[in-house]
């Protein structure tokens, strides 16, 4: 049995720790939060104790794993306090806001000998986890555009952290990053990127972005991404092949169509059925499994540290082609 200290007691806090308490192998025996009141209420849902100091909850609770469900500037201070402690760690994306935080939490996890996972959880969304399984066998040939759309309104959050840029990074950092990580792990390294948005125009609550991506392998994606949606969350992708075309919105009653290219240029659409999700098949749920079993297993987690770094990179690079107005290589 793992026992889980949860930090930070917001939104993320809570869904982690209600899955955490749902796994058979572990529990929440305490929470953080730098509002005390804060990290009382959730922790009396799981008859944890609360604290407002990481130190202190550390030399006093047996704890096992670190969930970091923090704003993003409090992450480093959090994975390089729980790995010196010999904590295994699991934190929520992105890794850090500059690479070089990123890379040192990364190399403090494995000096520290303890299982690092960030909370990439776009790989586990039903549909997306299809469409990657439907490329890797190679359904719709080679893959020469992917598009991908994904936003609602602006979040809200203690503090109104996210309108901080400084500390959010915006859609781009806090969002989109998602998309890319999707994209990297299905299509390989972005090379360059190509981008328009509002991060540093855009009035505190409102933000959108446009994005091209050039891959390795010669792929080209674009990525939308908006905070100025009032009609609700809306995802869709659509990945073209020189032998089909996949698609999926989510406003559509199937959620994945496969359609594959005809001689006469036409296709047929066939279904992928998924029904809407039971709670064992929460994405949220799935990946911390996951985590729970790469720690058992004694095996790297399947979202590694360096693998949320290179999302990083391509987010951070984005960030600099909205500034400069000029296409930017990622940083290898």
């Amino acid at each position: 049995m793992f026992n889980v200290a949860i930090i930070g007691a917001g939104t993320m806090g809570g869904v982690h720790a209600g899955h955490y308490d749902a796994l058979p192998d572990s529990r929440v025996m305490a929470v953080l939060d730098i509002r005390l009141e804060a990290a009382e209420r959730l922790a009396e849902s799981y008859s944890a104790s609360a604290y407002d100091n990481m130190e202190k909850m550390l030399a006093e609770e047996d704890i096992d794993i670190v969930s970091i469900t923090t704003p993003t500037p409090y992450h480093k201070k959090c994975v390089l306090t729980a790995a010196a402690a010999g904590k295994h760690i699991f934190c929520e994306k992105p890794i850090a806001m500059t690479v070089e935080d990123g890379l040192e939490m990364t190399e403090a996890c494995r000096k520290a000998g303890v299982a690092f996972m960030v909370g990439h959880v776009l790989r586990y969304f039903p549909e997306y986890a299809a469409a990657k399984a439907m490329i890797d066998k190679g359904a719709v040939g080679k893959v020469g555009m992917v598009r991908t759309s994904r936003g609602g309104s602006f979040p809200q959050a203690s503090g109104d952290w996210y309108a901080d840029k400084s500390k959010s990074g915006g859609l781009v950092l806090d969002m989109i990053i998602h998309d890319f990580d999707w994209l990297r792990w299905s299509l390989g390294d972005v090379i360059r990127v190509y981008a328009k948005g509002l991060v540093e125009k855009a009035g505190e609550h409102k933000d959108y972005a446009l994005v091209t991506l050039r891959f390795a392998n010669g792929a080209i994606a674009h990525v939308e991404g908006t905070w100025m949606r009032p009609d609700g969350f809306k995802t869709c992708l659509e990945v073209a092949g020189d032998k089909g075309l996949i698609t999926f919105n989510n406003d559509d009653s199937a959620p994945i169509k496969l359609a594959f290219t005809g001689s006469g240029g036409a296709g047929n659409a066939v279904a992928v059925p998924n029904s809407p999700l039971a709670e064992e098949d929460d994405p949220y749920r799935l990946e911390i499994a996951d985590f729970l079993k790469a720690i058992k297993s004694e095996e790297e987690p399947p979202i590694s540290g360096e693998d949320a770094v290179e999302a990083l990179k391509i987010s951070l690079a984005v960030l600099e082609s909205i500034s400069t107005g000029q296409p930017v290589e990622v940083l290898r």
